[in-house]
């Protein structure tokens, strides 16, 4: 029996005694993959997995976040910013727009908000963010065989993290 107490107190004092994980406060993400995407709701999608860091945890919003600098007239009302290229004869193009159905010009990006990862104060975390990517292809282009998404996060605090680059043929012509 004092053989489990004692096996049992180092445990616990192994355990207490382990430091946190500390991060930058600056965001940094990377990617783990990016691949086509289908269910039985979605097609022509994407499934964008990235890891992300945080030293300060202050990535995502409240959906109804009130300051003025999140809202939707503002840059930063997205926080995961997210621009789609095409190679054309051997050189990524950035696609800033797309012609739709009806003869109308949109623009073309994939920027989004994430929401509030933490709501503890000050503390670092990480983790895998998963994004659908639909359509995650430009439909009326014809260099759009290869596709390539850079994007970015943006905390609270307005700190960005690194940029990321994810390649994808997207068809097997």
């Amino acid at each position: 029996m004092k053989k489990i107490t004692l096996l049992l107190f180092i445990i616990v004092l192994f355990i207490s005694c382990r430091k946190p994980v500390i991060f930058s406060d600056i965001p940094e993400i990377k990617l783990i993959s990016f691949e086509k995407y289908q269910d039985e709701q979605v097609t022509d999608a994407a499934m964008l997995v990235f890891y992300f860091q945080d030293g300060e945890g202050d990535i995502g919003f409240d959906l109804t976040d009130p300051t003025p600098i999140f809202d939707s007239t503002s840059f930063y009302y997205f926080n995961f910013f997210c621009d789609y290229y095409e190679k054309q004869n051997g050189v990524y193009v950035k696609i800033d727009s797309i012609e739709t159905a009806n003869g109308n010009t949109e623009p073309f990006h994939f920027n989004g908000r994430l929401p509030r990862l933490s709501d503890l104060p000050e503390e670092s975390i990480h983790g895998e963010i998963y994004r659908i990517i639909a359509p995650y292809y430009d439909d009326s282009s014809p260099y759009s065989d290869t596709i390539q998404l850079r994007f970015f996060i943006v905390d609270r605090k307005l700190n960005q993290s690194n940029v990321v680059v994810a390649d994808m043929v997207r068809s097997e012509n």
